[in-house]
Protein backbone atom coordinates (compact mmCIF):
# COMPACT_ATOMS: atom_id res chain seq x y z
CA UNK A 1 0.00 0.00 0.00
CA UNK A 2 1.50 3.30 -1.13
CA UNK A 3 1.36 5.81 1.69
CA UNK A 4 0.89 8.81 -0.60
CA UNK A 5 -1.95 7.47 -2.78
CA UNK A 6 -5.18 9.44 -2.23
CA UNK A 7 -8.36 8.11 -3.78
CA UNK A 8 -11.15 10.56 -4.63
CA UNK A 9 -14.72 9.35 -5.11
CA UNK A 10 -15.93 11.28 -8.15
CA UNK A 11 -19.47 12.55 -8.33
CA UNK A 12 -20.85 12.87 -11.82
CA UNK A 13 -24.15 13.86 -13.38
CA UNK A 14 -25.07 12.81 -16.92
CA UNK A 15 -21.44 11.79 -17.42
CA UNK A 16 -20.02 15.18 -16.43
CA UNK A 17 -17.70 15.67 -13.45
CA UNK A 18 -19.28 17.89 -10.79
CA UNK A 19 -17.46 21.02 -9.55
CA UNK A 20 -17.12 19.67 -5.97
CA UNK A 21 -15.22 16.67 -7.37
CA UNK A 22 -12.67 19.04 -8.88
CA UNK A 23 -12.38 20.72 -5.49
CA UNK A 24 -11.80 17.31 -3.89
CA UNK A 25 -9.07 16.50 -6.43
CA UNK A 26 -7.42 19.84 -5.69
CA UNK A 27 -7.42 19.04 -1.98
CA UNK A 28 -6.17 15.50 -2.65
CA UNK A 29 -3.11 16.86 -4.50
CA UNK A 30 -2.02 18.55 -1.27
CA UNK A 31 -2.22 15.21 0.54
CA UNK A 32 -0.47 12.95 -1.98
CA UNK A 33 -0.94 11.47 -5.44
CA UNK A 34 -4.62 11.45 -6.35
CA UNK A 35 -6.44 8.72 -8.22
CA UNK A 36 -10.06 9.09 -9.27
CA UNK A 37 -12.66 6.46 -8.43
CA UNK A 38 -15.63 6.41 -10.81
CA UNK A 39 -18.70 4.33 -9.93
CA UNK A 40 -20.85 3.65 -12.99
CA UNK A 41 -20.47 3.29 -16.72
CA UNK A 42 -17.05 4.16 -18.14
CA UNK A 43 -16.56 7.94 -18.38
CA UNK A 44 -16.29 9.70 -21.72
CA UNK A 45 -12.90 10.91 -22.97
CA UNK A 46 -13.60 14.53 -22.03
CA UNK A 47 -14.43 13.54 -18.43
CA UNK A 48 -11.20 11.54 -18.18
CA UNK A 49 -9.27 14.50 -19.60
CA UNK A 50 -10.92 16.78 -17.05
CA UNK A 51 -9.90 14.50 -14.19
CA UNK A 52 -6.34 14.36 -15.51
CA UNK A 53 -6.27 18.15 -15.77
CA UNK A 54 -6.98 18.35 -12.04
CA UNK A 55 -4.27 15.90 -11.09
CA UNK A 56 -5.73 12.39 -11.28
CA UNK A 57 -3.03 10.00 -12.45
CA UNK A 58 -5.51 7.16 -12.86
CA UNK A 59 -9.27 6.77 -13.22
CA UNK A 60 -10.52 3.51 -11.73
CA UNK A 61 -13.91 2.58 -13.12
CA UNK A 62 -16.15 0.28 -11.09
CA UNK A 63 -19.15 -0.63 -13.22
CA UNK A 64 -21.59 -1.96 -10.65
CA UNK A 65 -24.67 -0.40 -12.26
CA UNK A 66 -27.58 0.53 -10.04
CA UNK A 67 -25.95 -1.30 -7.12
CA UNK A 68 -23.95 1.90 -6.66
CA UNK A 69 -27.15 3.35 -5.19
CA UNK A 70 -27.03 0.88 -2.30
CA UNK A 71 -24.57 2.15 0.36
CA UNK A 72 -23.54 -1.32 1.54
CA UNK A 73 -22.61 -2.47 -1.95
CA UNK A 74 -21.05 0.87 -2.88
CA UNK A 75 -18.87 0.69 0.24
CA UNK A 76 -17.77 -2.86 -0.58
CA UNK A 77 -16.90 -1.84 -4.15
CA UNK A 78 -14.89 1.17 -2.98
CA UNK A 79 -13.04 -0.94 -0.41
CA UNK A 80 -12.01 -3.43 -3.09
CA UNK A 81 -10.97 -0.73 -5.57
CA UNK A 82 -8.89 1.32 -3.09
CA UNK A 83 -6.95 -1.32 -1.17
CA UNK A 84 -3.70 0.45 -2.05
CA UNK A 85 -4.96 3.92 -1.08
CA UNK A 86 -4.77 4.72 2.65
CA UNK A 87 -6.69 7.99 2.18
CA UNK A 88 -10.10 8.46 0.57
CA UNK A 89 -11.68 11.87 -0.07
CA UNK A 90 -15.41 12.13 -0.73
CA UNK A 91 -17.87 14.99 -1.10
CA UNK A 92 -19.76 15.26 2.17
CA UNK A 93 -23.41 14.44 1.37
CA UNK A 94 -26.11 12.37 3.07
CA UNK A 95 -25.32 9.43 0.79
CA UNK A 96 -21.53 9.54 1.03
CA UNK A 97 -21.66 9.88 4.81
CA UNK A 98 -23.45 6.56 5.02
CA UNK A 99 -21.05 4.99 2.53
CA UNK A 100 -18.07 6.34 4.50
CA UNK A 101 -19.26 4.86 7.78
CA UNK A 102 -19.93 1.46 6.19
CA UNK A 103 -16.53 1.57 4.50
CA UNK A 104 -14.82 2.36 7.80
CA UNK A 105 -16.37 -0.77 9.31
CA UNK A 106 -14.90 -2.78 6.44
CA UNK A 107 -11.35 -1.41 6.46
CA UNK A 108 -10.93 0.12 9.91
CA UNK A 109 -10.51 3.69 8.68
CA UNK A 110 -10.98 6.78 10.78
CA UNK A 111 -13.72 9.04 9.42
CA UNK A 112 -14.29 12.79 9.48
CA UNK A 113 -17.23 14.33 7.63
CA UNK A 114 -18.18 17.93 6.81
CA UNK A 115 -14.53 18.97 6.79
CA UNK A 116 -13.50 22.32 5.39
CA UNK A 117 -10.01 21.10 4.52
CA UNK A 118 -7.25 18.68 5.41
CA UNK A 119 -3.47 18.42 5.61
CA UNK A 120 -0.76 15.95 6.55
CA UNK A 121 0.71 16.44 10.02
CA UNK A 122 3.37 14.06 11.32
CA UNK A 123 2.39 11.54 8.69
CA UNK A 124 -1.30 11.58 9.64
CA UNK A 125 -4.32 13.24 8.09
CA UNK A 126 -5.56 16.23 10.03
CA UNK A 127 -8.82 17.98 9.15
CA UNK A 128 -10.41 21.22 10.18
CA UNK A 129 -14.09 22.02 10.37
CA UNK A 130 -16.78 23.87 12.29
CA UNK A 131 -18.95 22.06 14.84
CA UNK A 132 -21.91 22.76 17.15
CA UNK A 133 -23.81 24.87 14.63
CA UNK A 134 -20.57 26.48 13.47
CA UNK A 135 -19.81 27.97 16.90
CA UNK A 136 -16.45 26.18 17.26
CA UNK A 137 -13.53 25.63 14.91
CA UNK A 138 -11.78 22.32 15.53
CA UNK A 139 -8.90 20.30 14.15
CA UNK A 140 -9.11 16.52 14.12
CA UNK A 141 -6.23 14.12 13.57
CA UNK A 142 -7.01 10.64 12.28
CA UNK A 143 -4.63 8.23 14.00
CA UNK A 144 -5.82 5.12 12.14
CA UNK A 145 -3.72 3.75 9.28
CA UNK A 146 -6.55 4.59 6.89
CA UNK A 147 -8.45 7.85 6.69
CA UNK A 148 -11.72 8.88 5.07
CA UNK A 149 -12.36 12.61 4.69
CA UNK A 150 -15.76 13.97 3.73
CA UNK A 151 -15.24 17.53 2.52
CA UNK A 152 -17.94 20.15 2.11
CA UNK A 153 -18.48 21.76 -1.31
CA UNK A 154 -17.12 25.31 -1.76
CA UNK A 155 -14.47 24.94 0.94
CA UNK A 156 -11.54 24.36 -1.46
CA UNK A 157 -10.79 26.53 -4.46
CA UNK A 158 -10.61 24.16 -7.43
CA UNK A 159 -7.53 24.68 -9.56
CA UNK A 160 -5.89 22.61 -12.31
CA UNK A 161 -2.64 20.84 -11.56
CA UNK A 162 0.54 22.71 -12.46
CA UNK A 163 1.84 19.78 -14.49
CA UNK A 164 -1.20 17.72 -15.45
CA UNK A 165 -0.77 14.41 -17.21
CA UNK A 166 -2.98 12.00 -19.08
CA UNK A 167 -5.00 9.90 -16.67
CA UNK A 168 -5.03 6.19 -17.43
CA UNK A 169 -8.35 4.36 -17.24
CA UNK A 170 -8.47 1.07 -15.36
CA UNK A 171 -11.54 -1.14 -15.20
CA UNK A 172 -11.88 -2.71 -11.76
CA UNK A 173 -13.91 -5.86 -11.25
CA UNK A 174 -15.28 -6.36 -7.76
CA UNK A 175 -17.37 -9.04 -6.06
CA UNK A 176 -20.36 -7.50 -4.31
CA UNK A 177 -21.72 -8.97 -1.08
CA UNK A 178 -25.25 -10.20 -0.62
CA UNK A 179 -27.29 -7.64 1.32
CA UNK A 180 -30.75 -7.55 2.86
CA UNK A 181 -31.59 -4.48 0.81
CA UNK A 182 -32.33 -4.62 -2.87
CA UNK A 183 -33.15 -2.08 -5.52
CA UNK A 184 -36.68 -2.54 -6.84
CA UNK A 185 -36.92 0.34 -9.31
CA UNK A 186 -35.23 3.57 -10.30
CA UNK A 187 -37.24 6.61 -11.39
CA UNK A 188 -35.13 9.62 -12.40
CA UNK A 189 -36.22 12.88 -10.79
CA UNK A 190 -36.19 15.86 -13.07
CA UNK A 191 -33.48 18.24 -11.95
CA UNK A 192 -34.39 21.87 -11.48
CA UNK A 193 -32.62 24.61 -13.35
CA UNK A 194 -29.52 26.22 -11.94
CA UNK A 195 -26.78 25.07 -9.61
CA UNK A 196 -27.62 22.42 -6.97
CA UNK A 197 -28.11 24.00 -3.56
CA UNK A 198 -25.15 22.29 -1.84
CA UNK A 199 -22.77 23.31 -4.64
CA UNK A 200 -23.93 26.88 -5.24
CA UNK A 201 -21.38 29.67 -4.66
CA UNK A 202 -24.29 31.98 -3.82
CA UNK A 203 -27.45 31.03 -1.92
CA UNK A 204 -30.47 33.29 -1.42
CA UNK A 205 -32.84 31.89 1.19
CA UNK A 206 -36.31 32.95 2.21
CA UNK A 207 -38.14 32.26 5.43
CA UNK A 208 -41.39 33.09 7.15
CA UNK A 209 -40.97 36.72 6.11
CA UNK A 210 -41.74 35.80 2.50
CA UNK A 211 -45.34 34.97 3.47
CA UNK A 212 -45.12 32.16 0.95
CA UNK A 213 -44.18 34.34 -2.03
CA UNK A 214 -40.78 33.27 -3.38
CA UNK A 215 -40.92 35.35 -6.56
CA UNK A 216 -38.39 37.92 -5.35
CA UNK A 217 -36.17 35.27 -3.76
CA UNK A 218 -35.97 33.38 -7.04
CA UNK A 219 -35.35 36.57 -9.04
CA UNK A 220 -32.61 37.72 -6.66
CA UNK A 221 -30.94 34.31 -6.79
CA UNK A 222 -31.05 34.39 -10.60
CA UNK A 223 -29.47 37.84 -10.71
CA UNK A 224 -26.66 36.68 -8.40
CA UNK A 225 -26.21 33.39 -10.25
CA UNK A 226 -27.08 31.39 -7.16
CA UNK A 227 -29.51 28.83 -5.78
CA UNK A 228 -32.70 29.25 -3.78
CA UNK A 229 -32.77 28.11 -0.16
CA UNK A 230 -35.39 28.16 2.56
CA UNK A 231 -35.90 27.88 6.29
CA UNK A 232 -37.61 24.92 7.89
CA UNK A 233 -40.68 27.03 8.67
CA UNK A 234 -41.12 27.84 4.98
CA UNK A 235 -40.82 24.21 3.88
CA UNK A 236 -43.09 23.00 6.70
CA UNK A 237 -45.72 25.48 5.53
CA UNK A 238 -45.50 23.95 2.06
CA UNK A 239 -44.41 27.21 0.43
CA UNK A 240 -41.41 25.54 -1.18
CA UNK A 241 -40.20 21.94 -1.44
CA UNK A 242 -38.04 20.39 1.30
CA UNK A 243 -35.10 19.97 -1.08
CA UNK A 244 -34.52 23.72 -0.62
CA UNK A 245 -34.32 23.57 3.18
CA UNK A 246 -31.08 24.83 4.70
CA UNK A 247 -30.39 23.64 8.24
CA UNK A 248 -29.09 20.93 10.50
CA UNK A 249 -31.66 18.44 9.20
CA UNK A 250 -31.70 19.89 5.72
CA UNK A 251 -28.84 20.83 3.44
CA UNK A 252 -25.65 22.25 4.91
CA UNK A 253 -24.24 24.94 2.65
CA UNK A 254 -20.96 26.86 2.60
CA UNK A 255 -21.31 29.36 -0.26
CA UNK A 256 -19.13 32.39 -0.72
CA UNK A 257 -22.26 34.53 -0.22
CA UNK A 258 -25.38 33.64 1.76
CA UNK A 259 -28.37 36.00 1.77
CA UNK A 260 -31.02 35.33 4.41
CA UNK A 261 -34.31 37.06 3.61
CA UNK A 262 -37.04 37.12 6.22
CA UNK A 263 -35.31 34.45 8.30
CA UNK A 264 -35.04 34.97 12.04
CA UNK A 265 -31.97 32.77 12.43
CA UNK A 266 -32.97 29.90 14.70
CA UNK A 267 -30.19 27.53 15.77
CA UNK A 268 -31.42 24.85 13.37
CA UNK A 269 -31.03 27.17 10.39
CA UNK A 270 -27.76 28.72 11.53
CA UNK A 271 -26.21 25.29 11.86
CA UNK A 272 -26.69 24.75 8.14
CA UNK A 273 -25.22 28.03 6.85
CA UNK A 274 -23.11 29.70 9.52
CA UNK A 275 -19.84 28.61 7.87
CA UNK A 276 -20.65 30.62 4.72
CA UNK A 277 -18.04 33.10 3.52
CA UNK A 278 -20.13 36.30 3.73
CA UNK A 279 -23.58 36.42 5.32
CA UNK A 280 -26.11 39.13 4.46
CA UNK A 281 -29.40 39.34 6.37
CA UNK A 282 -32.61 41.18 5.54
CA UNK A 283 -35.18 41.22 8.35
CA UNK A 284 -37.78 43.58 9.75
CA UNK A 285 -36.87 42.67 13.35
CA UNK A 286 -33.68 44.47 14.44
CA UNK A 287 -33.29 41.94 17.27
CA UNK A 288 -33.47 38.86 15.02
CA UNK A 289 -30.72 36.34 15.94
CA UNK A 290 -29.58 36.19 12.30
CA UNK A 291 -27.98 39.62 12.71
CA UNK A 292 -25.62 38.21 15.36
CA UNK A 293 -23.74 36.21 12.72
CA UNK A 294 -24.25 38.49 9.71
CA UNK A 295 -21.43 40.42 8.05
CA UNK A 296 -23.97 42.89 6.69
CA UNK A 297 -27.54 43.42 7.85
CA UNK A 298 -30.49 45.39 6.55
CA UNK A 299 -33.46 46.12 8.80
CA UNK A 300 -36.48 46.31 6.55
CA UNK A 301 -38.99 44.40 4.50
CA UNK A 302 -37.54 42.06 1.92
CA UNK A 303 -40.29 43.26 -0.44
CA UNK A 304 -38.74 46.75 -0.28
CA UNK A 305 -35.07 45.85 -0.03
CA UNK A 306 -34.70 43.12 -2.66
CA UNK A 307 -36.17 45.11 -5.60
CA UNK A 308 -33.76 47.96 -4.81
CA UNK A 309 -30.85 45.53 -4.60
CA UNK A 310 -31.77 43.94 -7.94
CA UNK A 311 -32.13 47.34 -9.60
CA UNK A 312 -28.77 48.52 -8.25
CA UNK A 313 -26.96 45.35 -9.31
CA UNK A 314 -28.39 45.52 -12.81
CA UNK A 315 -27.52 49.21 -13.10
CA UNK A 316 -23.95 48.45 -11.98
CA UNK A 317 -23.73 45.81 -14.70
CA UNK A 318 -25.17 48.16 -17.28
CA UNK A 319 -28.23 46.00 -17.86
Amino acid sequence: MSTDTVAVLIEHRDGAVTPPSLEALTLARSLGTPIALWLGDAPAADAVARLGEYGASEVRVVGIGDDARLPAKAAAAIAAATEDAPVLVVISTFVTKEIATRLAVLNGAGVVVDAAGASRVDGRIETFQTVFAATWNVRTRIDAERAIVGVRPNTTQASPAENPGDATVTQVEVALPQTRERLVSVEPVEQGEGVPLAEAPVVVSGGRGTNGDYTLIEEFAAVLGGAVGASRDATDEGWISHEHMVGQTGTTVTPALYVACGISGAVHHRGGMQASGTIVAINMDPDAPIFEISDFGVVGSLFDVIPQAIETIKAHRGE
